[in-house]
């Protein structure tokens, strides 16, 4: 049985090909059209039909999109503001002749990791992206938890627990409120923090991958943003954990390459889990940035 996965990003849309036993057969990627509906669907399209093609067979369609579906099937909460309002899976049905699974990205991140990642065997697996945007996604038994509004696991819009100091005053997020965890702990928010705590520094100002190398090199500047960042995570985790209790969390997104955060983020949640022993593994992911489109391939599960 062939499985093939989507994963719509904001700048690419990637598809992989899955043999029964979880290997990669095929992998293709083009550019995600920008701000065009039709044009995105149609590229979706292609990319299927271009890998049924290459390995002559027809294949499950499962896609890891961005936001929810709403109680009309259509698009909500996607930071691809051209997908929001339209009925991506009706539309993709039509043009594929086929049915068509869907499931937030960063569900599908957390499936994949659940299955034969770094999350494999456990009951309860909590996806986190750390990337652009902040999302989750939760796991259990080996079935993605949608919710009753279809927003299961999106802590990155929780306000962050006890902002207090450093963290004061609260940044104002795309959604319209204040203090998201998410304008904290994405890439561009641990940048933004950056700046605000240097507004006088030399220079351009600098992204997160050059706060971390910094921060690794010596930077005191940036080894104190990147201390910040780490305990916010804490506190963030630290809620998700009082919450679901995982026994897994998995770490993906650009940020997820942090070496540091395995080792100090689970020594500073401790003060904030409403128990005497914490036994949650905080790990990084096996399959890397394949894990959201893996994932939207093992929508269709072994005995589909």
């Amino acid at each position: 049985m062939l499985r093939i996965g989507i994963d719509l990003g904001g700048t690419k849309i990637e598809a992989i090909a899955l043999a029964a036993d979880g290997r990669a057969v095929a992998r293709r990627r083009v550019p995600t059209p920008q701000g065009d509906y039709p044009a995105t669907v149609g590229a979706v399209a292609t990319l299927v039909e271009a890998i049924e093609h290459e390995c002559r067979a027809r294949a499950t369609v499962g896609v890891g999109h961005p936001g929810a579906l709403d109680h009309r099937g259509l698009i909500k909460n996607a930071n691809s503001t051209c997908l929001i309002g339209h009925p991506l899976k009706r539309d993709l049905q039509a043009l594929l002749q086929r049915e068509v699974r869907l499931a937030n990205d960063a569900n599908c991140f957390a499936l994949s990791e659940a299955i034969d990642g770094a999350g494999q065997g456990a009951a309860s697996v909590f996806g986190v992206i750390l990337g652009t945007g902040v999302g989750g996604g939760i796991v259990l038994n080996g079935q993605p938890l949608t919710g009753a509004n279809g927003i299961a696991g999106e802590w990155g819009h929780m306000p962050l627990p006890l902002p207090a100091g450093d963290d004061l005053p609260l940044p104002a997020c795309y959604c319209g409120r204040a203090g998201c965890i998410e304008t904290y702990l994405s890439g561009p928010g641990l940048a933004a923090d950056h700046l605000r705590h240097n507004p006088h520094a030399p220079g351009q100002p600098l992204d997160a991958p050059a706060i971390v190398a910094r921060a690794e090199a010596g930077d005191p500047a940036c080894a104190a943003t990147l201390a910040r960042y780490e305990e916010r995570l804490a506190r963030g985790l630290a809620q998700v954990i009082n919450l679901l209790d995982p026994e897994v969390i998995v770490l993906g997104g650009g940020l997820s390459a942090i070496a540091r955060l395995y080792e100090n983020v689970p020594r500073l949640w401790l003060p904030h889990v409403f128990s005497n022993r914490v036994v949650t593994r905080l790990v990084p992911p096996v399959h890397g940035d394949s894990s959201g489109v893996r994932g939207a391939a093992w929508l269709w599960p072994l005995t589909a």
